[in-house]
C-alpha cells in the first residue's frame, strides 16, 4: 500500500499466498485510514472497498486503461518495480520462507532512503529499527 502526497509512506507486508476477498479487505481495513481513497485495478478482490469507510476508484488494465484523469496505480507499480529490480539485481533469487524479511527491507529502503535527509539521520533509524531484536542463524534456517 503506498500513500500520496507529502510525507506518504509505503507499508508493504506479507498478507497471504491466497489471495481471497475477505483476506485483502482485512489487509486494507488493518492498514488503510478511513475516509482514504484507495485506487486500484479491476481485480475482483477489491469489489466493496468503496462506500462507508473508503472511496474506491479503478483503471482497467484489462482495456489497456493505466490513468483515469487523476486515478492511477503507478505509484505502487513502481514499488513493486523497485522490490523486483532489488531481489533480481541484489539477491537474485529469494525463497518464500524468507520473501517477508526482503519485503521489509525494501521498505525500510524506500521510506527511509531520501537522500535529502542527513546520512546520520538515515542511519538513526535504521538503528531505532533493529535496536533490541536479533536474528540468529538458528532461527534464521530453522
Amino acid at each position: 500500500m503506498r500513500e500520496r502526497g507529502k510525507g506518504g509512506r509505503t507499508r508493504l507486508a506479507m498478507i497471504s499466498t491466497d489471495v481471497t476477498l475477505p483476506v485483502v479487505h482485512d489487509a486494507i481495513y488493518r492498514n488503510v485510514e478511513q475516509g482514504s481513497t484507495i485506487h486500484t485495478d479491476e481485480a475482483p478482490v477489491y469489489e466493496g472497498i468503496g462506500g462507508l469507510f473508503y472511496e474506491h476508484a479503478t483503471v482497467n488494465h484489462t482495456m489497456r486503461q493505466y490513468r483515469h484523469y487523476d486515478i492511477t496505480t503507478n505509484g505502487i507499480e513502481s514499488v513493486f518495480a523497485v522490490l523486483k529490480r532489488g531481489i533480481i539485481g541484489v539477491y537474485h533469487r529469494v525463497s518464500v520462507k524468507h520473501l517477508g524479511r526482503y519485503v521489509h527491507e525494501f521498505s525500510f529502503r524506500l521510506n527511509e532512503g531520501n537522500v535529502a535527509r542527513k546520512t546520520v539521520d538515515r542511519l538513526d533509524s535504521f538503528i531505532a529499527a533493529v535496536a533490541g531484536k536479533r536474528l540468529t542463524y538458528e532461527r534464521l534456517t530453522q
